[in-house]
């Protein structure tokens, strides 16, 4: 038991440094994937969320939701549509959209977090015009899909100051008020920026970016932005990788200090990054 508590100790003492250089510093979550579906790793993440919202790091936690958004069209039999990958959202999946993602998953996402102690408040990216959009163009029309054009930070840091963990939902409002589904990665690297967040974090399903992607031993755990051009020319980055990245590598350029892809699927990887030495998955700075 004295060797338990020893080690206990241990562990809250070498967190120390990593506790004082985040005090009341912004760090930008965007929460997805395996980490938002399994409900083990889900209370994991809200715990992890809530500890350090405690000790003095204001966390803003950005969500998608797209596994949920096909379970709810599936049950209005609609069938989803991607073009190249990316969802098309034409009038109803966008309603279908804003009511899972600022209703069901926001609201759940709060009250998990109000149950493990902490405070929270949902907010969508309607309210207040916080993520301000416009149509996204490009070669295939892919509905009321958007890009962001303004982030309003506003919202958020009155919530941050009043003590709340804000829960964003990443839904655009244009000038004519047609609300546009918004990439939630890409939601989240705006607002960082806005922020000037200290660090931004995207969970995803994988352990960060790998030299094979058939091997988790390769992973690269810290790349200059400089160096992403070259990776892409290699075939390093790919895939779904590369908006992924091309994220992390907006936020750095914008003002953000760091930006991590971590395997949401490791159990407290949110507090093994910010609070020890190690960190996991890969770094972009």
């Amino acid at each position: 038991m004295k060797i338990e508590n020893q080690l206990r100790a241990d562990v809250l003492t070498d967190a120390l440094p990593y506790i004082q250089k985040y005090h009341q510093k912004i760090v930008v979550v965007k929460y997805g994937g395996n980490a938002m579906t399994s409900d083990e790793l889900k209370d994991y993440v809200m715990k992890d969320l809530v500890l350090l919202s405690l000790i003095g790091i204001k966390i803003v936690l950005v969500h998608g939701g797209g596994p949920e958004i096909n379970d709810m069209l599936a049950r209005v039999g609609k069938q989803p549509k991607f073009i190249n990958g990316l969802r098309y959202t034409d009038q109803e999946t966008m309603e279908i959209v804003q009511m899972v993602l600022a209703g069901k998953i926001n609201k759940n996402l709060v009250a998990q977090l109000e149950k493990n102690g902490g405070k929270a408040l949902g907010l969508c990216g309607m309210d207040a015009s916080m993520i301000q959009a416009q149509k996204l163009t490009g070669p295939d029309d892919l509905g009321f899909v958007g890009e962001i054009t303004q982030i309003n930070p506003e919202p958020i840091f009155t919530a941050l100051d009043q003590g709340y963990i804000p829960v964003v939902s990443t839904i655009g409002i244009g000038d004519d008020q047609q609300s546009y589904n918004i990439n939630a990665d890409t939601a989240a690297a705006k607002i960082a920026a806005a922020l000037c967040a200290e660090n931004l974090i995207l969970m995803s399903d994988i352990k960060g970016l790998l030299l094979d992607k058939d091997d988790e031993s390769t992973l690269v755990q810290s790349v200059h932005v400089s160096e992403v051009p070259r990776l892409k020319q290699q075939g390093i980055i790919s895939g779904g990788m590369i908006p992924k990245i091309d994220c992390c590598v907006e936020a750095i350029r914008r003002g953000v200090k760091r930006s991590i892809i971590i395997d949401g699927r490791t159990p407290h990887s949110i507090l093994i990054e910010l609070l020890s030495k190690e960190g996991v998955g890969t770094m972009f700075y």
